[in-house]
C-alpha cells in the first residue's frame, strides 16, 4: 500500500492527477451501467483508457508502467485467474452432464420454485462461503450448479444471482477462516473467536432481512418451459440418479477446501473427478472433453469451452490491478486515509472516522484484504484512544468492506457474479448485469444498514475494559 522505495509517485495535477485514472473507470463503470450494462468485455476498453491517463499525467511514464505491472502480477491476482479458468472447465463439465437438470427437477419435485429456490440459494451459499472462507471460490463453484436450475424454477434472475452473491457476502464476512475475518481481527489484537462471535448481531439481522426479500421478490415459481428443458437435457439416459453422481465432483472441491487444500489444487482435483465420472457414467463422450475440428482448424471441446468462459473476467482483473496499484504508488491513498481519521473527540467520532478510511481504502484499492491492512493501523490507535474495544473495532472494519464490493459493479465480486449468468453453448440464460447483480444483493445492504444503525446509535459497542486481554 505504501509508496516505493524511491519516494511517491508524482503526477501532474498532484492529487487530482493521482485519481484521475480512477476517476476514467468509475465515469467510464456508470456510463455503461446507465447505457446498458454489457457482459465484463465492455470495462475493457475504459480500463485501457485508464491506464493510458495515468501514463499520460504521471511524471515519471516508466516508473507508472512498472507499477501496473507489479499490480497485475501480483500472486493473489494469478491465483484468482488461475482459480476462474479451472472453475469454468468444472462448471462446463457439470452442464454437459444433466446434472443442473437434474437438480431442477429435484428441487421442483420437493416444491422449491421462484423465491423459495433463491432462499434456498441464499443459505446453500452461506454454508459453503462460511464452511470454506472464500467468496469468490464460493461464487465459481455454487453459481454454474444454482443459477440455472433457479431460472428453469421461475426464478427472477436478477434476485437469484443476488441471493448467491449474498450468500456468498455472508461467509467471508463471517467464516474464522475467511481473509477479511483474520486480518480485521489480528490488524485490532482480537482473538478470531470472539471477532466471530460478536459479528453474528451484525450478520445475522443482515441474513434474516435478506431472507424475507429473497422470498417476497424471488418470484412466483412459473415453470413454464420447464419440462421441454428438462426433457431435452443431455445426459437424461443415465436417470437421475446417475446424473446427481456426477455431482460428486463439486462435493469434492468442498470437501478439500473445508481441509484447507488450496482453491487451485481443489478445482483441478474436482474438475479431473467430473470428467471422469462424466465420461464412464456416460453423461458425456470422451470427444467431448476435447477434440480437433479439422475443417476449422481449431481445438473444441468442453474443457475449451469452460476456459473460455473465464476470459472476461480474467482480463478484467489484470487491466484493474493495475490501474489501483498505479494510484497506490503516487502515496496519495496514505494521506486520503490518515484525513478520514482526524481529531477524534467521542467514539461516535471515532468509529465514524474508522468507517471512513476503510470506505475510501476499499473504494480506491477494490479489494477487502488490502484495504484492511492498510486502514487496521489507523483503525487502532483511532479506537484505542476513543476507549473502543478491539472486536467492536475489528467489525466496523470487516462489515464495511464485505459491503462496496458486493454492491458497486466495479468490483470484482459483481463482474464475477454477472459473468457467472451468461450460461454455455446449450442453454441460453437471462444475463444479469454487475448492477443488477449488486442492487439485489440484499444481504449487502442490510449489512450495511445494520453497520450504520450501529454507528449512530451506539448499539454493540463495547469498550476496551470489557473485554478479555
Amino acid at each position: 500500500m505504501s509508496a516505493d522505495a524511491s519516494g511517491p509517485l508524482p503526477f501532474a495535477g498532484g492529487v487530482a492527477g493521482a485519481l484521475a485514472p480512477i476517476g476514467v473507470f468509475l465515469a467510464g463503470v456508470a456510463w455503461l451501467g446507465l447505457s446498458g450494462a454489457p457482459d465484463e468485455r465492455g470495462f475493457w476498453p475504459i480500463l485501457l483508457l485508464a491506464l493510458g491517463t495515468g501514463v499520460l499525467l504521471a511524471r515519471d511514464k516508466s516508473r507508472y508502467s512498472e507499477a501496473a505491472i507489479r499490480g497485475m502480477s501480483q500472486p493473489i491476482v494469478l491465483t484468482m485467474i488461475m482459480a476462474w479458468l479451472l472453475a469454468g472447465v468444472l462448471g462446463s463439465l457439470v452442464s454437459a452432464s444433466g446434472f443442473v437438470q437434474t437438480l431442477s427437477r429435484l428441487a421442483a419435485e420437493v416444491g422449491l420454485a421462484g423465491g423459495g429456490f433463491a432462499v434456498a440459494s441464499f443459505l446453500i451459499c452461506a454454508v459453503v462461503s462460511t464452511a470454506t472462507g472464500t467468496s469468490l471460490g464460493t461464487l465459481i463453484l455454487c453459481s454454474p450448479l444454482l443459477y440455472p436450475s433457479g431460472v428453469l424454477l421461475g426464478a427472477h434472475p436478477a434476485v437469484l444471482i443476488g441471493a448467491i452473491l449474498g450468500g456468498a457476502t455472508f461467509g467471508d464476512n463471517i467464516s474464522p477462516v475467511s481473509d477479511t475475518t483474520i486480518a480485521s481481527a489480528s490488524t485490532q489484537g482480537a482473538d478470531i473467536g470472539g471477532v466471530v462471535r460478536s459479528r453474528l448481531r451484525y450478520a445475522l439481522p443482515a441474513a434474516l432481512v435478506a431472507i424475507v426479500v429473497y422470498g417476497v421478490l424471488g418470484g412466483g415459481g412459473d415453470r413454464s418451459g420447464l419440462t421441454d428443458a428438462l426433457g431435452a437435457a443431455p445426459g437424461q439416459a443415465l436417470g437421475g440418479l446417475g446424473a446427481l453422481l456426477v455431482g460428486a465432483g463439486p462435493a469434492l472441491v468442498i470437501v478439500m477446501l473445508l481441509r484447507r487444500r488450496h482453491l487451485v489444487e481443489s478445482l483441478i482435483a474436482g474438475a479431473a473427478a467430473t470428467a471422469a465420472l462424466a465420461v464412464a457414467l456416460g453423461a458425456i463422450e470422451p470427444g467431448e472433453l476435447l477434440h480437433i475440428d479439422r475443417e476449422a482448424f481449431l481445438a473444441r471441446g468442453l474443457v475449451l469451452d469452460g476456459m473460455e468462459r473465464a476470459v472476461g473476467i480474467s482480463i478484467f482483473t489484470l487491466l484493474l490491478m493495475g490501474v489501483v496499484a498505479g494510484v497506490e504508488a503516487s502515496g496519495v491513498l496514505d494521506g486520503l486515509l490518515a484525513r478520514a481519521a482526524r481529531t477524534v473527540t467521542s467514539p461516535a467520532r471515532a468509529e465514524w472516522s474508522i468507517f471512513a478510511a476503510v470506505s475510501v481504502g476499499v473504494v480506491l484499492t477494490t479489494h477487502s484484504v488490502v484495504a484492511l491492512l492498510a486502514v487496521g493501523p489507523l483503525a487502532k490507535s483511532t479506537g484505542e484512544s476513543a476507549g473502543i474495544g478491539p472486536y467492536r473495532r475489528a467489525n466496523l472494519l470487516d462489515v464495511t468492506v464485505c459491503t462496496y464490493p458486493f454492491l458497486l459493479p466495479f468490483f470484482i465480486p459483481t463482474i464475477l457474479a454477472a459473468s457467472l449468468t451468461a450460461g454455455d453453448g446449450a442453454t441460453t440464460l437471462p444475463r444479469v448485469s454487475p448492477f443488477e447483480a449488486g442492487l439485489y444483493n440484499a444481504h449487502s445492504w442490510a449489512l450495511l444498514a445494520v453497520l450504520l444503525l450501529a454507528i449512530a446509535t451506539g448499539w454493540g459497542r463495547e469498550g476496551a475494559a470489557r473485554l478479555p486481554r
